[in-house]
């Protein structure tokens, strides 16, 4: 009987450890996509499209609303040009089935219409996971005032 049961003691750990490493594996997933959406930001690289969802929605901390196509048309435009984005914090992820909230804070400076800024910014992101790849679904910004 002791053989039975360290047995299957031995086998509910193998499980967790597998569960755990496999969560692990998902989460690591999903912070490339993270650092890959600031970097592509800071680059002005165009790839950023392929980690978007077609349904994304960007909302900026001074109230303006993007969409896909008007994502598409300002970024190729350099509208705002980032020339750095520093995550300064990673407060909270929230998983529901294929579907993650983030919150984290971050530290941008770069131009917006000839105009410099830098500011602290406090994120909501939703990212939305789909044939193994995470895929940014919405945004919203708030500046974070000294």
């Amino acid at each position: 009987m002791k053989k039975i049961s360290f047995f299957i003691l031995l086998l509910s750990f193998a499980l967790l450890s597998c569960q755990n490493i496999a969560t692990f594996k998902e989460n690591q997933k999903l912070l490339g996509s993270i650092r890959l959406l600031d970097t592509y930001l800071q680059n002005n690289d165009e790839r950023i499209v392929d980690i978007l969802q077609p349904d994304v929605s960007f909302g900026h901390s001074n109230g303006w609303i993007q969409n896909f196509e008007d994502f598409k048309k300002d970024f190729s435009s350099k509208k705002v040009t980032y020339k750095e984005i520093q995550q300064t914090e990673f407060s909270e992820i929230k998983k529901y089935k294929n579907t993650v909230s983030i919150r984290r804070k971050i530290k941008v400076s770069g131009t917006y219409k000839n105009q410099d800024f830098e500011m602290k910014l406090a994120l909501l992101e939703i990212w939305i996971r789909k044939k193994a790849v995470w895929k940014l679904w919405s945004r919203q910004s708030v500046e974070i005032k000294p």
